[in-house]
């Protein structure tokens, strides 16, 4: 997932439209996805009356056939967390201090309840699945 600075993500309006845009994403060793937006945009509207979300995160890149489903529950945190979760998305993203001072700049955090990895290059292809339990697992 870190090999990708950018994905898909894809959110639910209040009359369910879906709606989707491409995102930076800076990613935790606890599978958390961080990225910002503005509080007025679709996705942060979208996400504050329904709080899924999923991404699609891969590339065709060198013939690469690899990607990732992700799904999971988005917050914007404050206080050390919000800090925290900057600082992982500033090592992605340096430039995004500079961002800082937009009027209605927001870090959004998703915390993972089921990815699945894709990797069609070998014979046979290698997919990996992980619920949140399977997740949580990994984290101990």
């Amino acid at each position: 997932m870190r090999s990708q600075r950018y994905a898909v993500e894809a959110s639910v309006s209040r009359t369910h439209a879906v709606q989707a845009a491409v995102v930076g994403i800076a990613v935790s060793d606890d599978f958390e996805i961080v990225f910002d937006t503005l509080t007025d945009s679709r996705k942060a509207t979208n996400l504050r009356g329904n709080p899924s979300i999923a991404f699609v995160i891969g590339s065709t890149h060198d013939d690469a056939e690899r990607t990732v489903q992700y799904e999971g529950i988005a917050d914007t945190p404050s206080g050390d967390e919000l800090r925290r979760v900057q600082e992982i998305y500033f090592e992605v993203f340096p430039d995004g201090r500079e961002r800082l001072h937009w009027k209605g700049l927001i870090h959004v955090r998703v915390k993972p309840l089921w990815i699945r990895y894709s990797n069609y290059s070998p014979k046979p292809p290698l997919v990996l699945e992980f619920d949140a339990a399977a997740l949580r697992a990994l984290q101990e």
